[in-house]
């Protein structure tokens, strides 16, 4: 039966029909069982908290399907998105293995579901099907290597400008290729744009208007068109 916020929830992991081509869950069939019979599913609405930072570490959330912000806050309140994890990932992997508090928050972005597995499960998991241990370390190395490539890109940036620019190069490896250029769906406020470049919403607001007139973007609603992705590229110089 449809859930309240209008998701097909796959109960089953060993009957999933979702595509787990690259995802956490692309594992034997062994595997599978196991994970089958550790998991707890459930389905989230928009603006669902999945974990909070410095609590302490309860287990691992794998985003079936939908998508979740993954945010730090200062002791301000000023609050930094890091990043948006796709459906495949596993959430809470550091800090589940460490056995350290959670080091980020972590907030659906859209209906979601989400299979969530308490720690001492999570663990003998890995400790019993090595392909379950190596899909662990890749999404790590993977987010290491993400993590980098952010520091990189914001920490060497000379403007808001190129930040923002360089943010919407990286959205492109995920657009859709159309005869008018590339076609991004941005289910983002303006608010949480500035806070994934660390400035401020009207800053974002007045970028986009500029970008727009220098017909670097097409926005209508939504979404997002690039006509020509070489416009973006000639704003960032690193």
């Amino acid at each position: 039966m449809p859930t309240p916020y209008n998701l097909n929830l796959q109960h089953s992991c060993s009957n999933c029909t979702l595509d787990k081509a690259g995802r956490f869950c692309d594992t034997s069939t062994e595997t599978i069982s196991s994970l089958d019979e550790m998991k707890f599913t459930g389905a989230y609405p928009k603006g669902s908290t999945l974990f909070v930072e410095g609590e302490n570490p309860r287990g691992v959330f794998i985003l079936c399907s939908g998508r979740a912000k993954l945010t730090t806050s200062s002791s301000e309140g000023k609050t930094l998105i890091l990043r948006i994890a796709e459906a495949g990932e596993v959430l809470g992997v550091s800090s589940t293995v460490l056995g350290k508090p959670y080091e980020v928050s972590a907030e659906t972005t859209e209906p979601s579901q989400v299979n969530f597995i308490g720690r001492d499960d999570f663990l003998r998991l890995l400790h019993l099907h090595s392909d379950a241990s190596m899909r662990t370390a890749q999404q790590l190395a993977k987010s290491y290597h993400a993590a980098q490539r952010d520091i990189r890109s914001l920490g060497l940036a000379q403007t808001t400008s190129e930040k923002l620019a360089r943010l919407l190069l990286d959205w492109c490896e995920m657009g859709e290729e159309t005869t008018r250029g590339i076609r991004l769906k941005v289910l983002m406020t303006h608010e949480e744009i500035a806070q994934m470049i660390g400035t401020t919403r009207e800053t974002v607001t007045r970028l986009l208007s500029q970008f727009k007139r220098k017909h670097v973007i097409e926005v209508n609603g939504s979404t997002f068109m690039i006509p020509h992705i070489a416009g973006l590229r000639d704003m960032v110089t690193i």
